[in-house]
C-alpha cells in the first residue's frame, strides 16, 4: 500500500465515523507517519481530551498520528490493512473524547 493509497484510507476511515460523533471533534488534526521515534505503536493521540477541557483557549490543535509502517508490517492485504486503519483512527479518537485505552479494548478498538 503507497503512502498515498494509506492516506486516502484513513481519510476513508474518518469519513466512517458518525457526523453525530465528528461534529463534536474539535481543534484536532489528524496526521500520517511512516512511525514512531521511539515506540513500536500504531497511532497516537497528543492533547487535551475534550473531557478535560475547562480554560482552553489559545491551544494548539490536538494531534493524532497514523503510523504507516507498523500497520503495514502486521497485515496481509489491502483490506486488513483498511480495516486495522480504520480501527486505529476510531481508537485514538476515542481517545480525543476522553476514552481511556481499558474502554476502548472493551468496545472492540483495541
Amino acid at each position: 500500500m503507497t503512502r498515498v493509497d494509506f492516506e486516502e484510507a484513513v481519510s476513508d476511515a474518518l469519513d466512517t465515523l458518525p457526523r453525530e460523533l465528528t461534529d463534536f471533534m474539535n481543534n484536532v488534526v489528524v496526521l500520517v507517519e511512516e512511525e514512531h521515534p521511539t515506540e513500536d505503536i500504531l497511532g497516537l493521540y497528543e492533547g487535551i481530551a475534550l473531557t478535560e477541557r475547562y480554560e482552553y483557549s489559545g491551544h494548539l490543535p490536538d494531534v493524532i498520528t497514523i503510523y504507516r509502517k507498523p500497520i503495514l508490517e502486521m497485515v496481509d492485504d489491502e483490506h486488513e490493512a483498511r480495516r486495522e486503519i480504520a480501527i486505529t483512527v476510531a481508537h485514538e479518537i476515542g481517545h480525543h473524547f476522553g476514552i481511556d485505552d481499558e474502554r476502548l479494548h472493551q468496545l472492540g478498538f483495541g
